[in-house]
C-alpha cells in the first residue's frame, strides 16, 4: 500500500501539517458554526467542504427544498432500567451543547426538527447492557435530533441502528460528564436509496473516554461529520470507523478533533473497501491542536482496499499544530488493491482464491470489529462483510 504523503492507486491523497504562530485569522478547520441555516450559503460543489459530494444526490437537503413528511423515520429506543428517556422540544437547554452545525446540512436539520431524543444516564451508573436505537425509514423525508448524556463516572454503551429507506438530516449530540465512559456504535446499513447527512458531536469531560465506531454499507449517498471537543484536561478519544462502498455509491466520512484544552489523547482509525464502477469513498480527517492545548498525544490512520476497477477514493488527512508543546501528533494514509503476496500464500497452502481473497479482506476489517465489544453487533457486521464480498470476489 501507499502510505501517507504519496499519492495512492485509484485516490487522492493530501497531508497538510501546519504550524501556526498565535492568530486570530480563522482557519478551515474552524470554519464559523451556526445553528442559523441563513448563515450558510447554499452550496455550488466549489467549496472545500462540498467539493467531493455531488449535490444533485442529495435530494434537497442542502437548497432547503426538502421538506419534512412526517412519514420520514421511526425511532425505537430500547433502554436498560436507570436510564431516562425523554422526548423534548426546541427549547430544552441540553440540546446543542455539545456543537453547533458548520455546514447548511446541519444547520438546516438544527431548524426544521420538532421534537429531539434525549436518554440521561444518571452519575456513576454503569449500564450492563447496551441503549440500543433503532432508526428505520419509511421512504419520507425527515430531520432529527438526538442527545445522549452521561452524568459523572457513568458508563454504557449506545448502538444506533440505520436500516430501510429515507431522506435524512440529523445532529447528534454526546455530551460526557468528568470520568464518563461512553462507547457509541453507529451502523449505516440503509436500503439502495436512501441518502443521510449527519453531524455527530462529542463534548468530552476531564478524564472521559470517548470511543466511536460508525460503520457504512448502505444507502445512495452517505456523508456523516464526526466532531470532537474537550471540556477538561485527561478526556481521550478514539474514532474507529469501517465502509463497504458499493458500485455506484456515495460514502463519505469528514473527521474533525479540536484539541482546545492540554493533555487530552485521541487516536483514529477508519478502514474502507471499495469495489465496483462508480463507487466512491471519501475521508477527510482533521485534527486541530490549539494553542492552549500543551501535552496533546494525537494520531490519526485511514487505509483503503480497493477491489475491483472503477471505484475511487479520496484520502485527505490534516493536521494543524498552533503550539510546539505536544507529546505527539502525526497522521497516515494508504490506498491500495489486494496483496499479490498475500493471496500466493494462501493459495500456495491450498486455499481457491475466491477464498484467499475473503480471508484477506476480511482480516482487513476484524481488527476494528474485534473492539467493538457487543457480541451480536460483531457477529451482523462480520457476516454483512462476508456477503459484501459475495459480489466482489465471486
Amino acid at each position: 500500500m501507499a502510505e501517507a504523503q504519496n499519492i495512492p492507486v485509484g485516490s487522492t491523497t493530501a497531508g497538510q501539517i501546519a504550524v501556526a504562530a498565535e492568530s486570530t485569522v480563522a482557519t478551515r478547520m474552524s470554519a464559523p458554526a451556526s445553528f442559523d441555516v441563513a448563515d450558510f450559503p447554499v452550496p455550488h460543489g466549489r467549496e472545500e467542504e462540498w467539493r467531493f459530494t455531488p449535490l444533485e444526490r442529495l435530494r434537497g437537503l442542502h437548497d432547503g427544498t426538502a421538506v419534512a413528511t412526517g412519514d420520514g423515520v421511526k425511532v425505537d429506543i430500547d433502554a436498560p432500567e436507570g436510564v431516562v428517556v425523554e422526548t423534548v422540544g426546541r427549547d430544552d437547554a441540553r440540546i446543542g451543547r455539545a456543537g453547533t452545525p458548520v455546514d447548511r446540512v446541519a444547520a438546516q436539520a438544527y431548524s426544521a426538527f420538532e421534537k429531539a431524543g434525549v436518554l440521561t444516564v444518571p452519575k456513576e451508573t454503569v449500564l450492563t447492557e447496551p441503549i440500543r436505537i433503532s432508526v428505520h425509514g419509511d421512504g419520507g423525508t425527515a430531520y432529527a435530533h438526538q442527545v445522549v448524556e452521561l452524568g459523572a463516572f457513568a458508563e454504557a454503551v449506545v448502538v444506533i441502528d440505520h436500516t430501510g429507506d429515507a431522506v435524512l438530516a440529523t445532529n447528534v449530540d454526546y455530551v460526557l460528564g468528568d470520568g464518563a465512559k461512553l462507547t457509541v456504535v453507529s451502523v449505516q446499513d440503509w436500503d439502495d436509496k436512501a441518502v443521510h447527512v449527519g453531524q455527530h458531536n462529542a463534548l468530552i469531560g476531564r478524564d472521559a473516554t470517548f470511543k466511536s465506531f460508525v460503520v457504512t454499507f448502505g444507502g445512495d449517498l452517505v456523508r456523516l461529520h464526526p466532531r470532537v471537543a474537550y471540556a477538561g484536561p485527561g478526556g481521550e478519544a478514539e474514532l474507529f470507523g469501517l465502509y463497504f462502498t458499493d458500485q455506484g455509491q456515495h460514502q463519505e466520512h469528514r473527521l474533525l478533533v479540536d484539541h482546545n484544552v492540554p493533555h487530552c489523547k485521541s487516536n483514529v482509525v477508519y478502514k474502507g473497501a471499495l469495489q465496483g464502477d462508480d463507487a466512491h469513498a471519501v475521508w477527510i480527517g482533521d485534527v486541530l491542536i490549539e494553542a492552549a492545548a500543551e501535552g496533546t498525544d494525537t494520531y490519526e490512520m485511514n487505509r483503503n482496499l480497493v477491489l475491483t476497477d472503477g471505484a475511487r477514493v479520496d484520502s485527505v488527512p490534516n493536521l494543524e499544530i498552533e503550539t510546539g508543546e505536544i507529546v505527539g501528533a502525526g497522521h497516515a494514509s494508504a490506498t491500495g488493491r489486494f496483496d499479490d503476496e498475500q493471496l500466493f500464500y494462501l493459495m500456495a497452502r491450498g486455499i481457491p482464491e475466491i477464498d484467499a481473497r475473503r480471508l484477506v479482506v476480511r482480516g482487513f476489517f476484524a481488527e476494528l470489529v474485534q473492539q467493538i465489544g457487543v457480541a451480536d453487533i460483531e457477529e451482523r457486521l462480520l457476516a454483512k462483510i462476508d456477503e459484501e464480498l459475495e459480489a466482489s470476489v465471486a
